[in-house]
């Protein structure tokens, strides 16, 4: 693995999205080189990836309270977004 990916493993996933979001504005900009931006667009597509990595593994430790016929809870059950 590249420096440049085990540096963006490393970032939370707050520092993530902020520094695909400053890769955005340099983009979006223009000011950036064709060559300067080809490696913009391939650090963004990481931090992308990475930043869905760590939602997904959210979204799995997430669980929602059951509640019993009496309505006092009566455990867990995984997470369902659906």
């Amino acid at each position: 693995m590249s420096d440049q990916a085990d540096a963006i493993q490393q970032l939370s996933f707050e520092a993530a999205l902020k520094r695909l979001e400053e890769i955005v504005r340099k983009l979006e900009s223009g000011e950036a080189s064709l060559d300067e931006s080809i490696d913009l667009y391939s650090e963004g597509d990481r931090l992308k990836q990475q930043c869905e990595a760590r939602l997904q593994a959210a979204q799995a430790r997430i669980e929602r309270i059951q509640f019993g016929r009496d309505g006092s809870p009566s455990g867990t059950a995984p997470f369902d977004a659906g």
